[in-house]
């Protein structure tokens, strides 16, 4: 069960303290994920569990970017509406999956990630929060 939503002064939910806790109890479940965020769209940062070493704004607006980025070459080869985003380094991989309309869940992993497991792991989450996001009028 959900726990209620905390609000602002203003009375506005405020999705982050929302979604840090959901976030460090996907990173938890797995020992292969070393950080997640939900990054809007356009690259806010909504709320993050990444390494003290990432600044979490310019993530968020690298991963928009790169969002952006795929789309358009999506489109440009017929290959419909973009789902999900792989970038795959020598120590790791990060994945981008919708999380909604409006959001995106941003995961890296190790480098001995099982990427099948992860991919269906990530979606799952990105599902729960688009839910909660909903939730929130976000």
């Amino acid at each position: 069960m959900l726990a209620p939503f905390e609000s602002h002064e203003n009375g506005q939910t405020d999705p982050g303290k929302i979604l840090r806790p959901v976030l460090r109890n996907f990173n938890s479940m797995s020992g292969d994920i070393e950080a997640s965020a939900v990054i809007s769209c356009d690259g806010l940062n909504i709320a993050c569990v990444l390494g003290d070493e990432v600044d979490p704004d310019r993530f968020g607006a690298m991963c928009a970017s790169l969002l952006a980025l795929a789309n358009r070459a999506a489109q440009e080869i017929s290959r419909g509406e973009l789902k999900q985003l792989l970038i795959e380094g020598d120590k790791g991989a990060m994945l981008l999956v919708y999380a909604g309309e409006n959001a995106v869940l941003a995961v890296a992993t190790k480098p001995t990630v099982n990427l099948g497991k992860a991919f269906i792991d990530t979606r799952k989450a990105a599902n729960n929060i688009s839910v909660l996001l909903e939730k929130i009028e976000f």
